[in-house]
């Protein structure tokens, strides 16, 4: 009974230190794909929008990272916004065409 309780504080130890370990790196990893998305959706947003603000769905869905830049466009003085979806296998990043404020109006702090 006495060696059973000690292997069972044992384990429960263990997967303490294993679970509280993977929340930390879980906390950096959706840090680090927040910042690949907001990255890769700017990048092409160049030409498009000028200096865009970049709002990231922090988890996106099961298979993609979601974002929406919004800006100025390029040339224009109209502010569009343009939503941005990141294939989270690939890593490859599309951007959808402009929509007017009047269509959709976001505010970015």
């Amino acid at each position: 009974m006495f060696r059973s309780r000690q292997f069972l504080t044992a384990t429960a130890l263990a997967m303490l230190t294993v679970s509280s370990s993977a929340i930390a790196s879980s906390g950096d990893a959706w840090d680090a794909f927040a910042k690949d998305v907001a990255a890769k959706c700017t990048v092409l947003a160049e030409g498009r929008i000028e200096q865009p603000k970049v709002v990231v769905d922090p988890f996106g869905t099961e298979s993609y990272g979601v974002a929406i830049l919004t800006g100025k466009t390029v040339g224009a003085d109209a502010t569009v916004s343009s939503i941005c979806v990141y294939d989270k296998k690939s890593q490859a990043a599309e951007i959808g065409g402009e929509l007017p404020a009047d269509q959709v109006t976001i505010t970015v702090p």
